[in-house]
């Protein structure tokens, strides 16, 4: 296999927080004279696992600053040579977006860049395909990496077969806090009530956790740690549009298309991540924009005849209980209750006489546009793989340090198969 570590890097002037529902907003931004960036201590982190091939960094930062953040992001990736670092920024993605423009012109927004979750993480894939890579490891600039094993451990089972004939293409591994804990701490706050989410993503996290099979079919995918076969990432985009929570999402677009999660029980990530900088009202409305358009998108998925049918029943504890018309209670139970307690009162007002309802019919407005981009998807792909052009160009600018030969690791048994291998692990039990 030929894996490639992607980490979306988040910048900005400052750790202001963003306006009310702004696309773009992010739940921290590292400001560009911090002293020591959440990067650092990843990629110095990264500098004892065996087997990198390449990383590749994508630089997200708003235009008034974006050089500075891509200064300050080679400067940082050229002391970390070892593991032959590849800075993308707006100055490389161009490329990438004219092929992809050139293929599907006629899908609207932006799916392929460097704004927005979604199309961040689609970019990756894009860079990956370019440069031919048939493995995509995430990894959040907010991690590191405890476990020298942890690219054997992260493509371990990828493109085997478990024991009902399914094949293995994404999984997910997990991450733990400071105290080493995978569980999520929940809120006792009366305005929290109907908007935590932890009671129920803890069960699940402990079902997994605690089963006997190292791998196990997954309704959740961790994006700050989670690896992609070709074969899956060639077939299947993340969403574009959607605001936040693209990597549950990433878990339904592939199930509509027959495909599973897995989750990895041994294969973990430790998160310390700084404070959010962006304003509470702000990420509550990306998340209300999130899960209207989750529940307006499964409709819109399960009505078509080409898509398999999602159960609700298949998606318990959860995220089902946010996916169905419910969801609009605890939107406005949740925003009331805010505005009640405060602070942030007025922003809260703004929600309920408005911010809702815009919400909901942007969600009714754009539940079918994935899909439209999904099925030019295959395409794009196809025509981006191993384009040397595009590839190229990309690291004419891209590479901060002189190519380095690396020699191919052995992979804990996936050697170098070629493109999209399909392989099962002898001795091993899913």
């Amino acid at each position: 296999m030929n894996p490639v570590i992607v980490i979306p890097s988040y910048w900005g002037r400052d750790a202001g927080p963003g306006a009310l529902g702004q696309r773009g907003v992010y739940d921290y931004t590292t400001p560009i004279d911090k002293p020591l960036p959440e990067l650092e201590s990843c990629l110095s982190s990264l500098e004892q696992v065996s087997g990198v091939l390449r990383v590749i960094v994508l630089v997200v930062a708003p235009k008034e600053c974006e050089e500075s953040a891509r200064a300050r992001v080679t400067s940082i990736c050229r002391a970390h040579a070892s593991l032959n670092p590849l800075v993308v920024g707006s100055q490389e993605t161009k490329y990438v977006e004219r092929a992809v423009g050139r293929v599907a012109h006629h899908v609207t927004g932006e799916t392929v860049s460097l704004r927005g979750y979604g199309a961040i993480r689609n970019m990756g894939l894009a860079v990956a395909a370019v440069l031919g890579h048939d493995v995509v490891v995430f990894l959040d600039d907010d991690e590191v990496v405890q476990d020298s094993d942890f690219l054997v451990k992260a493509v371990w089972g990828l493109g085997s077969l478990t024991r009902q004939n399914l094949q293995v293409l994404v999984k997910s591994g997990f991450f733990v806090d400071e105290e080493g804990s995978p569980y999520a701490r929940p809120s006792t706050e009366w305005s929290e009530r109907y908007w935590s989410k932890a009671a129920d993503f803890n069960h699940v996290m402990k079902r997994m956790q605690t089963s006997t099979s190292r791998m196990t079919r997954s309704n959740h995918l961790c994006g700050g740690c989670c690896a992609l076969h070709a074969a899956a990432f060639s077939k299947v985009p993340f969403d574009p549009y959607i605001t936040r929570g693209e990597d549950l999402d990433y878990v339904l677009n592939l199930r509509a298309n027959g495909l599973d999660a897995w989750f990895d029980n041994e294969w973990s990530v430790r998160r310390l991540p700084p404070e959010e900088t962006a304003g509470a009202p702000s990420v509550f409305m990306q998340d209300v924009h999130r899960w209207l358009y989750e529940y307006r998108k499964l409709d819109a998925m399960n009505a078509r005849r080409d898509l398999r049918t999602i159960t609700s029943e298949s998606l318990m504890p959860y995220p089902a209980p946010w996916l169905s018309e419910g969801v609009r209670r605890r939107v406005f139970r949740t925003a009331l209750r805010r505005l009640v307690t405060g602070p942030d009162r007025l922003a809260y007002l703004r929600i309920l006489t408005k911010g809702r309802f815009d919400a909901d019919r942007f969600a009714r407005v754009a539940s079918s546009r994935y899909l439209s981009f999904a099925m030019v998807w295959p395409t794009v792909m196809a025509a981006l793989w191993e384009d040397r052009v595009v590839a190229g160009a990309i690291l004419k600018t891209g590479e901060v340090v002189a190519p380095l030969t690396v020699p191919a690791p052995a992979l804990g048994g996936l050697g170098d198969t070629g493109a999209f291998p399909m392989q099962t692990i002898p001795g091993e039990d899913l």
